[in-house]
């Protein structure tokens, strides 16, 4: 399987800040690759890494099979780059802007540029400092799409985009996609989840999981099981049930190994008296949410040990 990017303990501290922790990475060629967490994970740091705007601390990184600390001139004539705060010319016309752009890159194709302009309605001969922030992300898009690039490197492209416009990008790069490979950072996951073809869950600098998405999507299950009478957690239950909890005769827990035969036999094991079992399917948010709270409660609880010992 051939890569667009890999890193291995791809690291960056600002001081005494780790903002990017040991993080392994691969991307295979023709992936949607949507890297995802909260605001300040470190998704834009890695980014910055990915395009040698910022030097590792330690761990390395490679895009297109190139070091990505030798990134420079040519090599990114193969990259299209855009970023939630784009900058841009903004005293150039959209159509100045991009014959501007289209002198840098041999291989920019005058026909899809025309089409991109049809499809996303610019406005060729308004100043770029005129336009909305919608059409403005629309003019950065074209720029970025209309040369052919074998990578599409993304800064969360959809922030603060109405749902009209983010509809016209993912169509845009969709379009693309046979092509090339896509990876974008996002904390909007209910518009990644419609055209991912794989996810990573970035978490205070760390990589929690990094999988095709129809894999993680059928290993999660939302389990609820009712029993007969009013009972307790089982004591050797298995690491794989997240936030396990009981409220009377209803036990409710994430089960993040799912498959299917050997779930609901182990089910029927540590609760043979059990009424019925639920095992839905969970949305990606739901898993998002499931894994980072069981993430915390691991480190209270370690952090509460360690606490207890040193007292």
């Amino acid at each position: 399987m051939k890569l667009a990017i890999r890193t291995e303990k791809l690291s960056r501290r600002f001081g005494r800040t780790v903002a990017v922790d040991g993080v392994d990475l691969a991307v295979p060629e023709g992936a949607i690759y949507a890297l995802v967490g909260a605001n300040g994970a470190g998704k834009t740091t890695i980014i910055k890494m990915l395009m040698n705007i910022f030097s590792p601390s330690d761990g390395h990184a490679e895009v297109l099979g190139t070091d990505a600390r030798h990134l420079a001139g040519k090599a990114f004539t193969r990259i299209g780059y855009v970023s939630e705060n784009q900058e841009m010319p903004e005293w150039m016309t959209t159509g100045a802007m991009l014959a501007y752009c289209r002198s840098f890159y041999p291989q920019w194709d005058a026909a899809l540029e025309q089409q991109l302009v049809r499809q996303f309605d610019l406005p060729l001969k308004r100043k770029l400092k005129h336009l909305s922030r919608g059409m403005r992300m629309k003019a950065a898009f074209a720029s970025s799409l209309a040369y052919r690039p074998s990578l599409i490197v993304l800064d969360e492209p959809f922030s603060g985009l109405d749902p009209l416009v983010r509809d016209e990008l993912i169509e845009g790069l969709l379009d693309r996609a046979p092509e090339t490979t896509i990876f974008l950072s996002s904390h909007d996951l209910g518009e990644i989840e419609t055209f991912s073809s794989h996810v990573g869950f970035l978490e205070q600098g760390r990589l929690l999981f990094s999988e095709e998405m129809p894999i993680l999507s059928n290993r999660f299950r939302d389990v609820t099981v009712t029993l007969e009478r009013p009972s307790s957690l089982p004591d050797n239950r298995p690491a794989s049930w997240l936030q396990p909890e009981i409220a009377d005769c209803v036990v409710r827990f994430v089960h993040n190994n799912y498959k299917e035969q050997i779930t609901e036999r182990e089910l029927a094991e540590f609760f043979p008296t059990a009424r019925s079992f639920s095992l839905d399917p969970m949305p990606l948010r739901s898993i998002f949410l499931a894994v980072a709270k069981s993430g915390r409660n691991q480190r209270s609880s370690g952090a509460n040990e360690a606490r207890r010992i040193n007292a």
